[in-house]
C-alpha cells in the first residue's frame, strides 16, 4: 500500500491469522465510498440498516426495550499496517492508538447507535458510519443503559 501521507509510518506485521471471527451480519449504508462515509456516526443521520443472519436473530429477543445499541463491526476495506498516521485534517501525526481512524491492525469500528425500529432481522437504526456492505461482529445493548443511576444529591 503506497498511500502514505508524509509523516506516516508503516510496518509489516505477521499474517493475521489467529482470529476466528463469524459475522453475524452486514450494515446497509447509504456510503460507497470512503470518502463519502462520516468519520463518525451521527445521532440524528440518516437511517441505515443492520441485517442479521440466522441463526443469530434469535439473538435479537429483546432488544426492542433499548433506544440505543453498541454496533461492532469489521472495517474490511481499511488498511492493517499504519502505527504513525498524520490525519487528513491535522498538521501532526498521532500512534494509531491515539485515534479513531479505521486504519488499525484489527479494524474492528464501534459506534453507539440509535434504535428505530425493529423489521424482522432487520433494525433500523441512526448514527453508523461505515460503508454499505460492512461485516456485522456484534450488538449490544448501550453500556449507559447498564449504568448504575446516581443517588440523589443531598
Amino acid at each position: 500500500m503506497s498511500d502514505i501521507r508524509p509523516h506516516e509510518i508503516s510496518v509489516s506485521g505477521p499474517v493475521p491469522d489467529d482470529a476466528r471471527l463469524q459475522f453475524i451480519g452486514r450494515i446497509h449504508t447509504p456510503w460507497n465510498d470512503r470518502k463519502d462515509c462520516p468519520h463518525q456516526g451521527k445521532i440524528d443521520g440518516p437511517e441505515c440498516r443492520i441485517e442479521i443472519f440466522e441463526p443469530w436473530d434469535q439473538a435479537l429477543k429483546g432488544i426492542e426495550k433499548f433506544e440505543r445499541i453498541e454496533v461492532l463491526y469489521w472495517l474490511d476495506k481499511s488498511r492493517r499496517d499504519l502505527v504513525i498516521q498524520n490525519p487528513g485534517h491535522s498538521e501532526g501525526t498521532s500512534g494509531t492508538f491515539a485515534l479513531r481512524s479505521p486504519v488499525r491492525p484489527n479494524p474492528i469500528g464501534t459506534v453507539i447507535a440509535r434504535l428505530v425500529s425493529i423489521e424482522g432481522a432487520n433494525l433500523i437504526v441512526r448514527g453508523l458510519d461505515c460503508l454499505n456492505g460492512t461485516p456485522l461482529i456484534d450488538l449490544k445493548p448501550d453500556r449507559c443503559s447498564f449504568s448504575p443511576k446516581s443517588p440523589p444529591a443531598r
